[in-house]
């Protein structure tokens, strides 16, 4: 059964996949029935966005299959990974922070949801409860204090 973000890039895909193979063809043959295709301002911009639509159905076709491939197994369970819901204390600012770690697709800070390949996901990936964590941020380094977690395998 596909997960919501898999959900999410299927639908995407077929939606781009439709542009590609039924919309963007008939744009292109009703310019090219304007005429020179060399001052063709609809010509032009139609060949742009079949380039652009066959790049992006490449890039989310491979994040598919890069998420097909995550074996839940594979995380550990007494180790931030991904999926893990993880309290922080902010050593800077003296304040506690809560964060849960997702694919990138998914990522929004303002809801606490970050992605494991930003500088905080990958500086708290495989810590342990107690831990010290610095993350180079554009603001600086930060310290944080591992003081809680939760696994994908405890939720």
């Amino acid at each position: 059964m596909p997960t919501p973000i898999q959900k999410k890039l299927e639908e995407e895909i077929q939606a781009l996949e439709r542009e590609l193979n039924y919309e963007l063809p008939k744009e292109l043959k009703r310019a090219r029935a304007l005429g020179d295709l060399s001052e063709n301002a609809e010509y032009i911009m139609a060949k742009q966005r079949q380039e652009y639509v066959g790049a992006r159905l490449a890039q989310l076709k491979r994040r598919l299959a890069e998420l097909s491939l995550v074996n839940l197994n594979n995380i550990p369970k007494d180790r931030i990974a991904f999926g893990s819901r993880v309290t922080l204390f902010d050593v800077d600012r003296g304040a506690e922070v809560e964060y849960q770690l997702v694919t990138s697709e998914e990522a929004d800070a303002s809801k606490g949801l970050i992605s494991t390949t930003s500088p905080i996901g990958r500086s708290l990936i495989g810590k342990k409860l107690g831990d010290t964590v610095r993350v180079a941020t554009p603001n600086g380094v930060r310290e944080f204090e591992v003081r809680a977690m939760q696994t994908i395998h405890d939720m």
